[in-house]
């Protein structure tokens, strides 16, 4: 007995999206259910989509193929909205509108043109193109020609400047269609910031707060932290960001008491406690004083050979120095 698959009648399925849609399913609201209620109606209604969609899939006609059968779908039914709205036209560029005036109609060149230079054909654009005018080893002169000019160099320095025209009119371009909103938004983001008339950025504005910040920052730069220098009408005291350093004082007055005596038992009753083995490092402190004694003590003895062995030197110098003269008196 073959059984019909058929989905219920309140099931609308669109097979372009592999979608099922019950238009009629409502939760009930009275009673209220509670959340484990709901959470096993929406598995059972999720359920009898999937169900409805595997059974119109099986009524779609199949081919045979080496990982089993293959269905077409067929074209979506239902309409999806778009996540970002349609771009909206570019607005025409200066040389499109040139064109449309004069008439001038686009089309699209070859890419192999004839070399003059060398009698072959080569690539119009790139790397060796025909017809290159940096490749060119003479230059004819005109008549109106300065005789001192270099024709290389001033060839080169048009070609830059052609090169910079471009890219303005490229950035004008860009500039004029983020205005109308023709861009992406990865796009558009980046064609607002860019600069209307050239590739650098505008200068940015000092504002008063930024410069009265210079301002303090260099009267406070010099040694006496701005106390003697001559300000200008107007000037405002720079004011001083930041904690003081604080000194005990010099001269004891009334009332202070001896800051400097109390900081000085306090550190040492921190020693002497009982737990001052937690503070001074008593193995440390006499492996310290041993290795100064044994190094002291290696000079000392360096510094008594290098006396004996120059005492030694003296005294062999002293005795062939007098053999010598001995001897000459003797002849």
């Amino acid at each position: 007995m073959e059984v019909e698959n058929q989905e219920p009648k309140h099931l609308e399925v669109d097979l372009g999206h592999l979608m099922a849609t019950d238009l009629h399913h409502v939760f009930p609201s009275d009673p209220t259910p509670s959340r484990e209620d709901l959470i096993s109606q929406c598995l059972q209604k999720g359920t009898e989509l999937v169900q409805a969609i595997a059974d119109s899939l099986f009524t779609l006609p199949s081919t045979e193929d080496v990982d089993g059968p293959l269905v077409k779908l067929p074209p979506p039914l239902t309409k999806l909205p778009r996540q970002k709205p349609l771009p909206k036209p570019k607005p025409p560029t200066k040389w499109e509108q040139f064109a449309k005036k004069k008439g001038i109609q686009k089309r699209k060149k070859d890419k192999i043109a004839y070399d003059e230079q060398t009698g072959t054909w080569k690539r119009t654009y790139g790397y060796d193109r025909a017809n290159d005018e940096d490749a060119v080893p003479i230059i004819e002169a005109k008549p109106n020609d300065d005789p001192e000019e270099d024709p290389f160099a001033k060839r080169k320095e048009n070609k830059k400047k052609r090169v910079e025209k471009q890219e303005n009119n490229r950035l004008q371009n860009l500039k004029q269609a983020a205005k109308f909103g023709a861009l992406p938004s990865h796009v558009q983001l980046a064609a607002t910031a860019l600069p209307i008339t050239g590739t650098q950025a505008a200068p940015k504005k000092v504002t008063k707060d930024e410069l009265g910040n210079i301002a303090g920052t260099v009267a406070t730069s010099t040694a006496s932290g701005g106390k003697f220098d001559k300000r200008l009408a107007g000037e405002k005291p720079a004011q001083h960001k930041g904690k003081y350093r604080k000194f005990l004082p010099v001269v004891e007055g009334k009332g202070i008491g001896s800051q400097e005596k109390e900081q000085t038992e306090k550190i040492l009753n921190k020693i002497m406690s009982k737990h001052s083995h937690d503070i001074l490092n008593v193995d440390k402190a006499v492996s310290m004083h041993t290795v100064k004694k044994e190094k002291k003590r290696r000079f000392e003895k360096a510094k008594a050979s290098a006396t004996d062995s120059k005492l030694k030197t003296q005294k062999k110098s002293f005795k062939k120095g007098s053999f010598k003269k001995g001897k000459a008196k003797g002849k």
